[in-house]
């Protein structure tokens, strides 16, 4: 019992903070739209409870929770499963382009999400009588003071409130329960609307006033992802438990309760804070910060999950180099980039200075999260098909039907502010394909030298060559073709030292583990030593070289230096230059590494 208890809180401040936060504003905003009758409460109601048993319980906690790389989860993965199942180029193109929207568009989400999580509830002091006429500009005021905090603790202190994470949310999510039960009692006819027929008739009768509806409906379901892309660091079954046991009732629960308030008061300005202060009057403040402390663990989350994301994709190979650091050897994912905090910073800060209400973000938000559900739900339906697991491949396809119709109800929300994720979006895809396609580009023109053709030149010219003392390290992706740089350092420039080591950095398809060693001699006088590493690994060159014993004097790698009269390939040559240099992104020794430029023509 003890470890079934652990097990429901530990995920808690990690992973649900995002969808644990969604009550404080989704039926607010559908209820200040459509303004709606009791029928059509119980119709809308009933829309979120399906949206959370079809979205996260069946698409996340059960269906994509059967696909994992090593206990990994979460939209790359299951599009690298994807790809390592499927040989057929088309679909295997067609995945490539599912992920760099997948990335992009969450990106986008990254920057929605706590701007509408922190202002949703600091716009909680207008319940106080004395703050009702407050002006908004203030509320503007303390949700920035909270982001720059926020923010600012990002470089080494997140990680120390960790630990109080998931009692702020067990306390919330109790609190949600509570309140959200008790006035439920006060008309348990509510519950009637838990029956999907009353979603399916307000859908029927109520035509594009319902289409409107379930482009906010889908608020309620933000966060859902979560569940499926931290199984990697929590475990599936906990998260499961943690869903199933306690926050899906709570939820649930709590939806029902507001479906009861708006009945019983058709005039509410803010649902959620109004129904707690009606039955805990004098308990309100505290409410009010609790809901603020569980913003701001949502808000935390996304930011490390917009790290992890951008991490991955880097580390992947599609996107520039992006240079992070660890921040913490106890927590998984506890990593940090400068560039990617204050970008983030900037767009959050902008966001609210732009849209200055929650009522106006809900209008922005949700058109990217439904895309990259769909896109998971797209991704399942392959796997399932090729894996011949029909049952499961019909049930992918009826999560991805439903997918489709949150985001053909959200282009609604475009001209009112969903074009901000979708321009950002668009912006990240180019970048991903501008950086992958000049990449190709790049190592085609190269032309490395067949390993065959290069031991000729090699056993030559260190036969009798003035060899210089001690080691040097040459970078190489495969020794079998050998880059041109090593060509002109060598025989070009006559640089050959006593022992020469080719250095190979690989990538495996697993997120860790990190294996290194001499393979084996390749001619008298050049070594290579290999190191396989995860693609969600951190990999510190130095230590290892100084592990295995080598006492490199110098470390060679090569750069391109890109001529283009291209547009799109300036761009590239911009992005290239601009990035971290390799070895600042695999830990080099700076004192020791030397780049050599080779000119590419493209």
């Amino acid at each position: 019992m003890k470890k079934f208890f652990s097990d429901i809180f530990r995920p808690l401040g990690i992973v649900f903070g995002d969808i644990g936060t969604s009550p404080i504003y989704t039926l607010t905003i559908i209820a200040l739209i459509t303004k709606p009758k009791q029928d059509d409460i119980y119709g809308i109601v009933s829309l979120i409870f399906w949206t959370l048993v079809i979205i996260v319980s069946l698409q996340y906690a059960f269906l994509a929770m059967r696909f994992s790389i090593r206990g990994e989860g979460g939209q790359i993965i299951l599009g690298e499963i994807a790809l390592k199942n499927i040989k057929n180029l088309r679909i295997v193109s067609f995945i490539s382009l599912l992920i760099y929207f997948g990335i992009s568009f969450l990106a986008g989400d990254g920057i929605i999400t706590p701007a509408i999580s922190v202002l949703s509830a600091v716009e909680g002091i207008k319940v106080i009588s004395y703050f009702q006429n407050l002006d908004q500009n203030f509320i503007i005021a303390i949700t920035i003071t909270i982001f720059i905090f926020l923010f600012y603790i990002q470089k080494g202190g997140a990680d120390k409130i960790y630990p109080a994470f998931s009692p702020i949310v067990l306390v919330w999510f109790l609190a949600l329960f509570i309140v959200g039960l008790l006035e439920t009692i006060r008309m348990p006819s509510i519950l009637i609307a838990l029956n999907p027929i009353f979603a399916i008739e307000f859908i029927i009768k109520n035509g594009m006033l319902s289409f409107i509806v379930l482009s906010e409906v889908i608020l309620a379901a933000t966060g859902g992802e979560a569940l499926y892309s931290d199984i990697g660091h929590i475990g599936k079954e906990r998260i499961q438990k943690s869903w199933f046991f306690l926050v899906f009732p709570s939820l649930v629960f709590n939806y029902l309760g507001q479906g009861v308030y708006l009945i019983k008061n058709p005039n509410s300005q803010n649902i959620f804070f109004e129904m707690f202060n009606e039955h805990f009057p004098y308990l309100y403040v505290p409410f009010l910060i609790l809901t603020i402390l569980a913003t701001i663990i949502a808000s935390q989350s996304i930011i490390t999950a917009v790290f992890s994301l951008f991490f991955q994709a880097s580390n992947l190979g599609f996107f520039p180099r992006i240079k992070f650091k660890h921040l913490s050897k106890e927590l998984y994912g506890q990593i940090y980039s400068s560039f990617v905090n204050y970008t983030l910073f900037i767009c959050v800060v902008l966001v609210v200075l732009i849209f200055k209400k929650s009522e106006n973000l809900g209008h922005a938000y949700g058109f990217s999260v439904a895309l990259t559900m769909l896109i998971t739900g797209i991704l399942l339906s392959i796997l399932n098909f090729y894996r011949k697991e029909w049952i499961l491949f019909f049930l992918s396809v009826f999560v991805a039907i439903c997918d489709l119709m949150f985001v053909l109800s959200g282009t609604l929300k475009i001209p009112s502010g969903a074009y901000i994720p979708i321009v950002i979006a668009i912006f990240l895809i180019f970048i991903i394909i501008n950086y992958t396609k000049g990449q190709r580009k790049v190592y085609e023109k190269l032309q490395p030298i067949d390993f065959k053709e290069f031991e000729i030149m090699f056993n030559n010219a260190y036969e009798n060559a003035n060899k210089i003392r001690g080691t040097a390290v040459f970078l190489v992706r495969d020794y079998q073709k050998v880059p041109p740089y090593v060509i002109n350092v060598m025989f070009n420039q006559a640089i050959i030292y006593e022992r020469n080591v080719f250095l190979s950095l690989v990538k495996k398809d697993e997120p860790f583990g990190i294996k290194f060693g001499f393979e084996k001699e390749l001619l008298y006088g050049l070594d290579l030593f290999k190191i396989e590493f995860g693609y969600l690994e951190f990999v510190n060159v130095e230590e290892i070289l100084k592990e295995s014993g080598i006492d490199e004097k110098v470390i060679f790698y090569g750069i391109e230096e890109i001529i283009t009269d291209k547009w799109f390939y300036k761009i590239y040559a911009f992005i290239k230059k601009i990035s971290p240099r390799f070895d600042e992104f695999y830990n080099f020794p700076s004192h020791k590494i030397h780049g050599v430029i080779s000119r590419v023509i493209i």
